[in-house]
């Protein structure tokens, strides 16, 4: 049995980037636990009915995937550049001390949203073998709307190692999904139906699958 962690920047970034995953892996009987970073509050200009959703989404999620726990930071959505690189390192640590994953989800580096390079850089800090000799496996996933939009003259890409066939989960992936409303349009929005649908049916194929999703492996101890 594994024991996952999957570290999202927002809430949404979960279901996005590895949802049908961490769906395969319940179904296994692994332990999951869901991580989110930031939150939104009034001081950085949400209203009181956004984040009262927001919440009542958070919630829901929690429970249509049926984590093992979930934790959800404090921090500022948007702002996380703004906050000391060793307070996000705490506070992840910490949690990552206390659940002992030996399997760890990560956002994309180059992801164009700023927030998603603080995460990754935070949790990566948190995978040093004579610190966390528990982590195993460390897994970097591809967000839509983030991770195609990096313009980055630097980033060589989101270069994919793995693949975990979803075929028996997309479709619960996508009613999970659903339930933010706030983040789903029609096509050709980048967070639609159909481009989650493409997504998968793309890396499935180049694996062999009908639907996948795939990630950067790099970490596998073994």
């Amino acid at each position: 049995m594994k024991k996952v962690l999957v570290v999202a920047p927002h809430r949404d970034d979960e279901t996005l980037g590895c949802g049908g995953t961490i769906l395969r892996h319940l179904d296994e009987g692994d332990q999951v636990y869901w991580l989110i970073c930031t939150t939104l509050n009034e001081a950085v200009g949400f209203s009181k009915e956004r984040i009262r959703i927001r919440n009542e989404e958070i919630e829901r999620v929690d429970d249509a995937f049926g984590f093992n726990g979930f934790k959800q930071f404090d921090f500022p959505t948007t702002c996380l550049d703004q906050i000391p690189n060793n307070q996000i390192v705490e506070s992840i640590s910490e949690y990552l001390n206390e659940i002992q994953a030996d399997t760890l989800y990560l956002p994309y580096r180059n992801d164009v949203h700023s927030d998603h390079a603080n995460v990754f850089d935070a949790s990566i800090s948190c995978t040093k073998s004579f610190r966390y000799p528990f982590v195993r496996r460390v897994r970097v996933y591809e967000t839509l709307s983030e991770t195609e939009f990096s313009m980055r003259t630097d980033d060589p890409g989101f270069k994919p190692n793995l693949w975990i066939d979803i075929s028996s989960f997309l479709d619960r992936k996508i009613e999970i999904m659903k339930i933010y409303k706030s983040e789903l349009a029609e096509h050709p929005f980048p967070r639609s139906i159909e481009s989650i649908s493409a997504l998968a049916k793309l890396r499935g194929a180049t694996a062999g699958f009908h639907f996948a999703e795939a990630f950067m492996s790099i970490k596998e101890t073994l």
